[in-house]
């Protein structure tokens, strides 16, 4: 017997196997932020300034990790290290413009793959589904304790 979970299970891989930001096609002359870069971003956009700890304690990855995409991330002028804007001791991490420009140019792309993936889809449909999607998510950041800010 089939258990609703397994459905769940085989769909999510199939989900992450289908990510729309490597999916050819999909990734175009327009998408220019790596996956890492593009979450990066986003959660600094949603936060604020963050610290590696921080961004440690985020995303749940060692600092040398974060520091090797937060130092590929300046190369690229998407962020810049300033100080503490609370008075701490430790340097954060800001977006730049650039940054910025780029990351919502790189969500409005994926935006308009998933307006066609979804082109016959009801709103009422699109809005349920988006439900899920957080109800779903928020519940994996419960269990692992990490909860992502959302806008």
């Amino acid at each position: 017997m089939v258990r609703p979970t397994d459905e769940v299970e085989y769909e999510q891989m199939l989900l992450s196997r289908h990510g729309l930001m490597r999916q050819k096609g999909a990734r175009t002359k327009d998408s220019v932020l790596e996956r890492s870069a593009y979450v990066l971003l986003s959660r600094i956009r949603v936060q604020g300034p963050m610290s590696i700890g921080e961004l440690s304690d985020a995303f749940g990855l060692d600092a040398s990790t974060l520091n090797r995409q937060t130092a590929a991330a300046m190369r690229a002028g998407l962020v810049d290290r300033i100080p503490d804007p609370d008075g701490g001791m430790a340097r954060k991490f800001r977006i730049t413009d650039e940054g910025a420009r780029l990351l919502d140019q790189e969500r409005q792309g994926l935006i308009s793959a998933l307006d066609q993936v979804m082109a016959d889809w009801s709103e009422s449909d699109i809005a349920a589904f988006a439900s899920y999607l957080r109800r779903f998510n928020t519940d994996i950041e419960r269990i692992g304790g990490r909860p992502w800010p959302r806008p």
